[in-house]
């Protein structure tokens, strides 16, 4: 496994499994499935209703609480009462603590929800503190506003969808990269640069995009069901892309973007506030 190092000097998996859109049981056996095959970091949210799925798997794995890197989300709905939030969220996923902590998305009073994320920093709930979906000019607030700098921003990013003026703009905030191989698009998988290199490299082409994005910073959870994938995610470290791979690669990018949530969807979805504590 690769790691890297946080601007709060904490260190995360260059790689890890995501739940996005996964029911509680396979969430749970996806979970365990990447830990029993060498994953260290697992990605959840309040929104995806399986915090208490990945929880048990944790448990099951039988690997020691400070060998694993968990990460989750406060969904918008929760931000008046983020303090009260976390704790709910610990008690669900049952640990004593959370690696990474995320506002899942910039509506409502995030500010408010950040400083409680803030102090859960400072009881030791919390080690790291990220953004998910944020703009530039909302990060630039949080920063004005708040006292300790996000760590990561997770947003959707690719080789069509770079976020270059994102990770120019903060340097030393590390991406997480949702959608990492385009939402699962065969254009972006198929073009003739990640064939070539996957017949070089004896890869796949979803794992040349992969250690693409490991090779530029970026840290990715691809979220899959099947175990073989899973496997295969995580098999990306045994080779280097050359900087002239890593160019041509770099003109892919045509600013294609396959998801941008919009104000709208997430207050309906507010409207309807699922209820976190009865997840499966």
């Amino acid at each position: 496994m690769n790691y890297i190092t946080l601007n709060n000097g904490t260190k995360i998996p260059a790689a890890g499994i995501g739940t996005f859109m996964m029911e509680p049981a396979d969430a749970e056996a996806a979970s365990l499935s990447a830990i029993q095959q060498g994953y260290e970091m697992i990605d959840t949210a309040n929104a995806y209703m399986n915090e208490k799925a990945v929880g048990r798997a944790v448990k099951a794995s039988g690997k020691a609480r400070e060998d694993l890197y968990i990460s989750t989300k406060l969904w918008p709905s929760v931000y008046k009462t983020a303090d009260e939030a976390i704790d709910e969220t610990l008690a669900r996923i049952d640990m004593d603590y959370i690696d990474l902590l995320f506002l899942h998305q910039p509506v409502g009073d995030y500010v408010g929800a950040y400083k409680a994320m803030e102090q859960a920093v400072k009881d030791g709930k919390v080690k790291s503190l990220g953004l998910s979906n944020f703009s530039k000019e909302q990060v630039e607030e949080i920063i004005e506003k708040c006292e300790i700098r996000p760590a990561v921003l997770q947003v959707e990013a690719h080789p069509y969808y770079p976020q270059n003026e994102l990770k120019e703009a903060f340097p030393d905030i590390h991406l997480m990269a949702w959608y990492p191989l385009g939402h699962g698009d065969k254009a972006l998988q198929q073009e003739p640069i990640f064939a070539t290199l996957a017949e070089k490299y004896n890869k796949s082409t979803a794992q040349i995009i992969l250690r693409w994005h490991t090779q530029v910073g970026n840290i990715v959870i691809p979220g899959s069901k099947n175990s073989a994938h899973i496997k295969d995610n995580i098999d990306i470290f045994d080779i280097t892309l050359t900087d002239e791979e890593l160019n041509e690669i770099a003109k892919l990018n045509n600013g294609k973007a396959y998801y941008k949530a919009t104000k709208a969807a997430l207050l309906g979805y507010l409207a309807y506030r699922p209820n976190f504590d009865k997840q499966d």
